[in-house]
């Protein structure tokens, strides 16, 4: 199917970028960039990995925040890479899957595979030919290409964002913000972000669809350009006539939900999930009003989404799910309720035109109901989008990978959209698994070197409730651990030598690219 944007991405989701294309997405405060002919799948998201598989293709990504039990990894078809600090970096990968060249302008990380491991620094370009052994060289980081200049220009409009001064680095989307809203102070909220160019009778959650999006069930896909955080973090507030968002805290990382908003219905009304196949209508919840899931999951995980996103307290959670009334500020703002007829909802339709009329009193005196009894259907699980014209070549699609780790087994679902192929290699240091089940207390977090608070440790989009990693995936080859041998040792020591002796400077990040490409035989192409 071709992407959707705004559509968030989960395990076993699929990338391709054809001939010609280019493609971006993000995870927190890491910008990814696809180039020409590039196959990107999700091996495996939570709050404290990042797995990616890259069968063919070129990627160049700045991390821009690691803590020390963070783990970044690209698999590549003879080798894994997996980042050791923040920095920026480009992998490719050759047409016939037999060599990955790694780039390190800033950073630090260490290539696994072959039964041995190397580290690749700043200022070098290391090629790794082979498959079963590898054959490593050590080179200078070449002047930029178009891909490379590309990739630089949007980190720094990133980098000049104004949205970054009112929200935390880690909110995926919020670059977005910047060329569609302006920010304004509110007495009773703080920062708010307010769109411009919206149509007339434009109310949060109405322009978009209904899409069923593993694990997390139903899920809201917007259609403005921009929009992605304002409808998976924060809150919306109707102020002075208009809306406007509220983006929570900003000195933690917020929590992802696939949607802040209250569904309306129940017994005796004619609006709600629960009544058979009749009309589904919701409201976009406000500032320091309780977002209880639909989506089964834990009472640590409820805390967390709720106190990232909205200044509210734990107190305040355990009350509302205590049972307590909440009388909603958005139900009761004239055009803020969203109805529609439940084919649109399970069918992934718009919205906004498929909206059902009710009257105004019976909705504003609508209960509020937790549980979406709407199945989803063939259509929920595709979404919105139309069938891609392009394809990967089904030697890419089948292409294994090597991955350091096992990723995390996936559900049904996930098993039914795509077949990953991984096979594991051992790296010379062995990393421990870091992803922390759904419904268990959050870790104490490490120290971290800058002055942003810690973060609670929950799942970012792509995490679901999943027992601890089996070992035996069907998917994955065990290699053997990294022997340590003289020999080689000797050797890289030599290449180490020869590339300081002929060091230069890496070409500096807004340098004009060059003419003559630099990274020769590797996937090309235009915007």
């Amino acid at each position: 199917m071709a992407a959707v944007q705004n559509r968030p991405l989960t395990n076993g989701d699929n990338l391709w970028a054809d001939k010609d294309s280019r493609a971006e997405f993000q995870i927190g405060s890491t910008s990814i960039r696809i180039d020409s002919e590039t196959s990107v799948t999700f091996l495996d998201l939570d709050d404290r990995t990042t797995q990616l598989r890259l069968s063919q293709g070129s990627l160049v990504f700045r991390v821009r925040h690691l803590d020390d039990e963070d783990r970044f990894e690209i698999d590549t078809p003879n080798s894994a890479f997996q980042v050791q600090r923040p920095g920026e970096y480009r992998v490719d990968v050759n047409a016939a899957g037999d060599e990955t060249d790694v780039t390190v302008w800033k950073g630090r990380g260490e290539v696994t595979g072959g039964g041995d491991s190397f580290v690749v620094i700043a200022g070098q370009r290391a090629t790794f030919n082979g498959t079963d052994k590898l054959d490593h060289q050590i080179g200078q980081v070449p002047t930029n290409d178009d891909f490379d200049s590309f990739a630089f220009d949007r980190d720094q409009h990133e980098d000049k964002a104004e949205s970054s001064n009112y929200i935390s680095p880690e909110m995926t989307g919020a670059e977005d913000l910047d060329e569609y809203g302006h920010w304004n102070y509110a007495a009773e909220y703080g920062p708010v972000w307010t769109p411009i160019g919206v149509s007339v009778g434009w109310a949060p959650y109405r322009f978009g669809h209904w899409a069923w999006v593993a694990p997390w069930g139903w899920t809201w896909v917007e259609n403005e350009p921009w929009g992605f955080a304002p409808f998976h973090y924060g809150r919306w507030a109707f102020i002075g006539g208009g809306w406007g968002w509220v983006p929570g805290p900003v000195l933690v990382r917020p929590v992802y939900a696939p949607a802040l908003v209250a569904f309306v219905g129940g017994g005796g009304f004619g609006v709600g999930i629960g009544v058979g196949v009749g009309p589904v209508g919701w409201f976009p919840l406000g500032p320091r009003e309780v977002f209880v899931p639909w989506y089964h999951t834990s009472r640590v995980y409820v805390n967390n989404v709720n106190i990232t996103n909205t200044r509210v307290s734990v107190n305040q959670v355990n009350t509302v799910y205590g049972g307590a009334h909440v009388a909603y500020a958005n139900q009761h703002v004239a055009n803020s309720v969203t109805v529609v007829s439940h084919d649109t909802f399970v069918n992934a339709r718009p919205a906004a035109q498929g909206m059902v009329k009710v009257d105004a009193k019976q909705l504003a005196e609508a209960p509020v109901v937790h549980n979406i009894a709407a199945q989803p259907t063939r259509a929920s699980v595709i979404g919105a989008g139309h069938p891609a014209a392009a394809r990967p070549p089904a030697t890419v699609v089948n292409r294994s990978v090597v991955g350091t780790r096992e990723p995390t087994p996936r559900t049904p679902f996930e098993e039914r959209q795509s077949a990953t192929n991984v096979r594991a290699e051992t790296p010379g240091k062995p990393a421990s698994p870091r992803m922390e089940e759904q419904g268990t207390a959050p870790r104490e977090q490490p120290s971290s070197t800058d002055n942003r608070a810690a973060a609670p440790n929950v799942p970012r989009p792509g995490v679901a409730p999943r027992p601890p990693v089996a070992t035996g995936h069907p998917l994955v080859r065990s290699a053997p651990p990294v022997q340590d041998r003289p020999e080689r040792n000797q050797s890289e020591a030599q290449k180490f030598s020869t590339w300081q002796q002929h060091r230069s400077a890496p070409a500096p990040r807004s340098a004009p690219h060059s003419s003559a490409p630099a990274h020769s035989g590797k996937p090309k192409g235009g915007r």
